[in-house]
C-alpha cells in the first residue's frame, strides 16, 4: 500500500462518522473527468504519516475513507486494513468495483463498514467514459455483492455530460431495491481546457426523478 493524500477530517465522506481520508497510489481505469489524476503519479508515500496521526486521533474521529486511485489494485489492502481497524476505527472503501473478489472477501471478514461504488456508465459506454478496457465485467459482479448484502453501501454515479437521461435509467434498473444511489455532479477539471460544461441543475432533478422509480433513496449530492 501507499498513500498519497490524506484529509485529515471529513463530516460528509463517511456516514455518521468523522473520518480522516486516505487516497491510495494508482488506478487500473483513466476516466477523463477525474479529480483525482494529480494524485495517481505522486512518489511521496504518506503511509507512516497516516498512522502517526491516527495514533494521536484516537477517540476523537472514527473512521477512516480509503479511496484512490483505486485501492482495491493493492493485493495487501486487507492487512492495510486490518491495522486501521486494530486502531479502533471503522472503515469504508471508495471502489470501481473492477475487483469483485476481494470486495467479497473484505466483507466476509467484515474489514470494511461501509462501500461507496461508483458506477460510471452503462456496459455500452462504459469503456468509452473509463478509458480502459480493464475489467468492465467485473463491475456487475461487483454490484451482485452488494446487492446481496452483508454491509451497508451506496452506489454512485458521477453525471457526466456523456451520460443521458436512458444511461441513468439504465443503471437505475440494475441496481433496483439498492439502499441507496447518490448522482454527483460532474465538476469540470482545471487540468482538461477542452472539457465540456456540466449539465443544467434542472437536467440533474430530471436524472433523480428518474433514478427514485428503481431505487427509493436517490440522492443528488450537491
Amino acid at each position: 500500500m501507499k498513500i498519497v493524500n490524506v484529509i485529515k477530517n471529513s463530516m460528509i465522506d463517511f456516514p455518521r462518522r468523522i473520518a480522516c481520508i486516505a487516497f491510495t497510489f494508482g488506478c487500473n481505469w483513466n476516466c477523463w473527468y477525474c479529480q483525482n489524476a494529480t494524485l495517481l503519479d505522486r512518489s511521496e508515500d504518506l503511509t507512516p504519516a497516516l498512522f502517526g496521526f491516527l495514533e494521536k486521533r484516537k477517540g476523537l474521529i472514527d473512521g477512516v475513507v480509503i479511496c484512490g486511485g483505486e485501492p482495491t489494485i493493492h493485493p495487501d489492502l486487507p492487512d492495510f486494513i486490518r491495522k486501521i481497524k486494530g486502531m479502533g476505527f471503522d472503515v469504508k472503501l471508495d471502489t470501481n468495483g473492477t475487483n469483485p473478489e476481494m470486495l467479497a472477501s473484505l466483507i466476509e471478514n467484515k474489514l470494511v463498514d461501509y462501500v461507496a461504488m461508483d458506477i460510471k456508465a452503462p456496459p455500452a459506454k462504459l469503456a468509452e467514459i473509463v478509458k480502459s478496457q480493464n475489467r468492465l465485467d467485473s463491475v456487475e459482479k461487483s454490484i451482485d455483492v452488494l446487492l446481496s448484502g452483508g454491509v451497508e453501501y451506496e452506489f454512485r454515479t458521477t453525471v457526466t455530460p456523456d451520460l443521458t437521461v436512458e444511461d441513468i435509467r439504465e443503471m437505475a434498473k440494475r441496481i433496483a431495491g439498492a439502499e441507496k444511489y447518490i448522482l454527483q455532479p460532474y465538476r469540470k477539471p482545471d487540468f482538461l481546457s477542452s472539457a465540456p460544461e456540466p449539465l443544467k441543475y434542472e437536467t440533474l432533478k430530471e436524472y433523480l426523478r428518474v433514478a427514485r422509480e428503481y431505487v427509493s433513496v436517490a440522492q443528488l449530492r450537491e
